[in-house]
């Protein structure tokens, strides 16, 4: 008798899956195959793609081999020009400009290997989309199509004429007959959408699918601001006893922040080092050593405060030991009880001198309550890459912790993050402490002057300054930002930094 017939060695399974990483390099060979002549994706393309919307982002595994892919992005299409190219709607293929909150899901690419487009591959990309545009209770899909046919016809027809004889199926076009037969209506015709479609005589045909599932919410229609309120503590550093002292100046100001109703906390750098006061080390290297044995304490107290006044901390920084290196780190305590941290990446001289600190090496961006933030520690925000590289990644908010000890110092810090917050079109935050430790070797004397800055543009505060505090005093300012003015002044203000970016003459290349 015969074994059974093992029906597993002639399955051949199309897996339909969100892109990872490890499919870049597929879907870059993939693309110079399907669109010879056209410039490829980059690899930073599919990684930003990855960072800000990573389930819209589709590709098609045949037996472990990736033979088709879609990219896309959210926006509200009717904050965009009607005839938008490709480079606005994209950010230039980066899609920065992607809005978690968007009503229409925009398809930007559509791509299937040239010996499988016989398998419907691009019909389940397309039902993949259609799928995620339900779960998000999306409005529509939309997306620039091309028309690569066109330019047999371009001497005898106008684009309009060539898209009726399609619609009429009285000529084929391998992309517009696809996406009718896919459910996608005509919007227009956008010329200049592809600059390098010569194929398409650089038109693009608008189309859209309407998921007849969606059901309006109206916040979403009529969300006018986002706000988001702010507490900077400038904390003085004075002698104290214990840590049970240390802990009660702290929570002390947690409770006022929370009685403000302040969505973030922000205490500054290196503020623990008033644990040194009574410590009684005068070695510097010592007495950082005896600090990081505080860490645990630290953390613990940190926690707890941001759970019980219900406000997101981001807790100054610490000097924490780990394996054998002490690292400057700054953390954020979120108000449901998690944590994470921001190691600082550039030391500088007067730490490397005297306390022997090791540098961080990755720019992080966390997701709150409030949106994506970032921390850069001091001497950070004085490189503008980082700032770059964190609002590439998605930071509306940068919180800066910093301990100068003169005003010079303090207005390298303070200039250098009004500038990143023009340059970025973000919310920039610095807090510094005031007060001296004179039994303490080099932490005797601090000048600050903490503040909230904004971009300067007409829906901001006049001098791009939301609140700042008096100098060299203790006190806190609390201000209130906005993010959805933010976003729209991203799309629509009087300058545009992130959109006028010229990313065809450079481009800041993050190695992590």
């Amino acid at each position: 008798m015969s074994e059974k017939l093992d029906l597993s060695r002639f399955e051949k399974k199309i897996v339909i899956r969100n892109i990872e990483e490890k499919d870049i390099d597929s879907i870059i060979g993939l693309q110079e195959l399907c669109f010879p002549g056209m410039i490829p994706w980059k690899r930073e393309h599919l990684k930003s793609h990855l960072e800000h919307f990573p389930e819209g982002q589709f590709c098609a595994e045949l037996e472990g081999k990736v033979i088709g892919s879609c990219s896309s992005l959210l926006i509200n299409f009717d904050e965009y020009d009607d005839r938008h190219t490709w480079q606005d709607i994209t950010d230039d293929g980066y899609i920065t400009n992607h809005n978690p909150d968007g009503l229409n899901m925009y398809g930007i690419e559509v791509m299937v290997h040239p010996e499988y487009r016989r398998m419907k591959i691009g019909h389940r990309l397309y039902e993949a989309r259609k799928d995620l545009a339900r779960r998000l209770n999306l409005k529509s899909i939309i997306i620039g199509g091309r028309i690569p046919n066109y330019h047999k016809y371009a001497s005898e027809m106008t684009p309009r004429q060539y898209v009726e004889q399609v619609i009429h199926h009285q000529i084929y076009d391998p992309v517009l007959s696809f996406q009718l037969l896919n459910g996608f209506t005509m919007m227009r015709i956008n010329p200049n959408y592809l600059p390098d479609d010569k194929a398409s005589s650089k038109y693009a045909t608008l189309m859209e699918w309407n998921n007849v599932d969606y059901l309006p919410q109206t916040k979403r229609y009529y969300k006018s601001a986002f706000p988001v309120r702010i507490c900077v503590i400038q904390y003085e550093m004075k002698q104290i006893h214990s840590f049970e002292e240390f802990a009660n100046q702290v929570e002390y100001y947690a409770d006022v922040a929370s009685d403000a109703g302040a969505d973030f906390a922000v205490y500054p750098e290196i503020f623990t080092t008033q644990l040194m006061s009574f410590l009684e080390e005068r070695s510097p290297s010592l007495a950082v050593q005896r600090i990081t044995e505080y860490t645990e304490d630290y953390i613990s107290l940190f926690t707890d405060l941001a759970v019980k006044y219900n406000v997101n901390i981001i807790g100054g920084s610490h000097f924490v030991e780990e394996e054998g290196k002490i690292y400057n780190i700054a953390y954020l305590f979120r108000r449901d009880g998690t944590i994470e941290k921001q190691y600082k990446l550039h030391i500088t001289p007067n730490e490397r001198k005297w306390w022997g600190i090791s540098r961080g090496d990755e720019v992080r961006v966390f997701d709150t309550d409030c949106g994506k933030i970032a921390i850069q520690i001091c001497y950070d925000i004085e490189f503008p890459e980082l700032a770059r590289i964190a609002t590439e990644k998605g930071a509306k908010i940068i919180f800066t912790p910093f301990c100068t000890e003169d005003r010079q110092g303090y207005l390298r810090v303070r200039y250098c993050a009004q500038a990143r917050a023009v340059e970025n079109q973000v919310y920039t935050v610095i807090s510094g402490t005031v007060g001296n430790l004179p039994q303490t070797e080099n932490m005797d004397i601090q000048y600050a002057q903490s503040a909230i800055f904004a971009p300067s543009d007409f829906e901001f505060a006049r001098d791009g300054i939301v609140g700042e505090c008096n100098p060299n005093i203790e006190m806190v300012v609390i201000g209130d930002v906005d993010l959805e003015i933010l976003r729209r002044q991203r799309q629509n203000g009087t300058v545009r930094q992130l959109k006028d970016r010229r990313h065809d003459i450079y481009r800041i290349h993050y190695k992590k």
